[in-house]
């Protein structure tokens, strides 16, 4: 389903969608969402023109409200009464993807799953490569009608800070960190004002960026090796942490598609461990 450059597991090309759009039981989800630096207005690009037959999924709202951190898990009620607004319903084969090619979208797909979705999959290259390619765009909103999602939240696949502070103090899982280098060594300022600089005890640093190419997820091969210069283990529990859950989510992709356990992704990630009154912060390498 996607080329001999990405990963077939996890992913669908664009010809594979091309083919297949106005499928019943398909629902296509624009999942685009943005960091303050992109300068960029997910829902506007959405009116202004989306993959025909898309919703636009809202990681801002479709987030718990009644919290302080950004873009937490919401509650299963909350969760399955945003995707019946949406369209999205038990047994729908599920396709995400984003405005980079890469990035927000692998966080959809993980809320997804995690809320009991079963056939979910990401657009490989993304909107970018769609548009590379010529392909038809629609404007204005789609509204698909209302369906029943059963909103089941599997809490394994989530860690919060005590299961963090755990895992670094007896060693029981490795905590892997998507932010780029210089934040993790606490050598530039966090994008979030207040929040100290610099990285969990223990943690390792795998910069997400490492593990995209153009908007699309690397080759297994060069997954295997940037997982394992990062000095993550094969077959030991991984917690994936960033700034605030939504690039983690692109280290559980990669465990993902190179067969390895997937773990669990702390969904508070440094918007609550750096936070002033949060536990200890190192600097450095």
């Amino acid at each position: 389903m996607a080329d001999a450059q990405t990963p077939a597991a996890h992913f669908v090309s664009t010809q594979w969608l091309a083919e297949r759009l106005g499928a019943p039981g398909l629902v296509i989800v624009d999942g685009s969402w943005y960091l303050p630096a992109h300068q960029r207005d997910p829902r506007a690009e959405y009116l202004a023109g989306h993959i025909p037959g898309a919703v636009y999924f809202d990681l801002d709202a479709v987030s718990e409200q009644a919290t302080d951190l950004p873009h937490m898990l919401p509650t299963p009620t909350a969760f399955a009464s945003s995707m019946r607004k949406l369209g999205i319903g038990d047994g729908a084969q599920i396709v995400v993807y984003d405005g980079l090619g890469l990035f927000s979208s692998a966080r959809i797909w993980w809320m997804l799953r995690t809320f009991g979705a079963r056939d979910v999959m990401i657009l490989d290259g993304g909107m970018p490569k769609w548009l590379a390619e010529g392909r038809p765009l629609e404007e204005g909103e789609t509204l698909r009608p209302a369906a029943h999602f059963t909103a089941r939240l599997d809490h394994s696949v989530v860690a919060s800070q005590a299961d963090v502070e755990r895992a670094l103090a007896d060693h029981s899982a490795q905590v892997v960190d998507a932010r780029p280098a210089e934040r993790f060594r606490g050598d530039a300022p966090e994008p979030r004002p207040g929040l100290r600089m610099g990285h969990m005890p223990g943690a390792k640093n795998l910069p997400f960026p490492t593990l995209i190419a153009n908007g699309r997820l690397k080759a297994a091969e060069e997954l295997t090796a940037a997982l394992d210069a990062a000095g993550i283990e094969p077959g030991k529990p991984v917690i994936t942490s960033c700034g605030s859950g939504v690039s983690a989510a692109l280290i559980t992709l990669a465990l993902a598609v190179t067969g390895r356990k997937e773990g669990t992704l702390y969904d508070g990630s440094w918007a609550e461990w750096g936070a002033p009154e949060g536990p200890r912060v190192v600097t450095g390498d």
